[in-house]
């Protein structure tokens, strides 16, 4: 029996790069074309946050409510699961965050829009990556448009986009929704780095232009003179 530090992290690895991507093809093959009303709804989305009418916050928290949800339960549970015994656990987190979705944004209307600044920009960029960027890196690493990642449908595009309208978002209770985003693009590019797919650095790299937007608006508050 080999000594256990001279395995590396792929050998851990339940399923092959063929494997995961297939599980996209299966994945939007059973939706279509449910991706078309998923993608338009985060153009709604990005439209309204735009806009920043405070009123519609509390029905943009359901929707992502709603999505969180759907995707953890068809895409985690239902496709993940069974070749990776980890994503049984990582779906009900889906499920809490929509949950979360639900309580701070909906209910308790704790959500409000129209963030400035170096953290409004970022936001806006990786809202608009993962909803016409993320689709495109399935053809242009030659898997094609089958497999590709959808809004709603996958969960990275999902993520990505959430933590670019939470940098956009304010309240006292945003920071109780950043948590589950940020631990998935983390898990998820390490998955990917694993597996020998340079897509890992998507998430990686969204998860860091958020991390520094915080930090910058973070220390831009903290040093601005308080209004009396």
């Amino acid at each position: 029996m080999s000594e256990w530090w001279t395995y590396r992290p792929e050998d851990f690895l339940l399923f092959s790069p063929r494997v995961y991507w297939r599980m996209f093809e299966l994945q939007n093959a059973a939706l279509w074309p449910l991706q078309a009303l998923t993608l338009a709804a985060g153009i709604l989305i990005l439209l309204l946050v735009a806009w920043r009418p405070r009123s519609w916050a509390r029905w943009l928290a359901l929707l992502l409510a709603i999505l969180w949800i759907f995707v953890g339960w068809s895409f985690l549970w239902n496709r993940y699961a069974p070749i990776n015994w980890a994503a049984a656990y990582v779906a009900p987190a889906f499920a809490v965050q929509g949950i979360l979705f639900l309580v701070a944004g909906f209910w308790l209307n704790g959500l409000a829009f129209g963030r400035r600044g170096l953290a409004g920009w970022t936001g806006y960029f990786l809202l608009a990556f993962a909803l016409a960027g993320q689709p495109l890196l399935a053809p242009l690493q030659g898997r094609g448009w089958a497999s590709s990642e959808v809004f709603g449908v996958a969960p990275d595009p999902t993520a990505i986009a959430t933590l670019g309208l939470l940098l956009l978002a304010r309240g006292r209770l945003v920071p109780l929704l950043l948590p589950i985003p940020v631990l998935w693009c983390f898990l998820s590019g390490i998955t990917l780095h694993t597996m020998g797919e340079p897509q890992g650095w998507i998430s990686h790299i969204a998860l860091l232009l958020a991390v520094t937007a915080w930090i910058s608006t973070i220390i831009r508050q903290r040093s601005s003179p308080s209004t009396p």
